[in-house]
């Protein structure tokens, strides 16, 4: 599995995860959005651990890596 995530992409997703379960627990959100935006972060942080987004391979984006010459 190639890493396509470079580390601002990291640091935005875990940012993302945080604010949205800093919303779950002050119930700011509840129901089904609640559900949907805790499995959307929850997979922001799987990606970020593992420093790659399947979802970046379709498209052909890398954040990560530099350009060989």
């Amino acid at each position: 599995m190639p890493k396509n995530m470079g580390t601002v992409d990291r640091i935005i997703r875990i940012l993302l995860a945080v604010v949205i379960a800093i919303l779950f627990f002050t119930n700011q959100i509840t129901g089904v959005a609640a559900i949907v935006l805790g499995i959307i972060a929850i997979i922001f942080v799987l990606t970020s651990l593992v420093s790659f987004c399947p979802l970046y391979l379709p498209f052909k984006i890398n954040t990560g890596a530099k350009k060989k010459a």
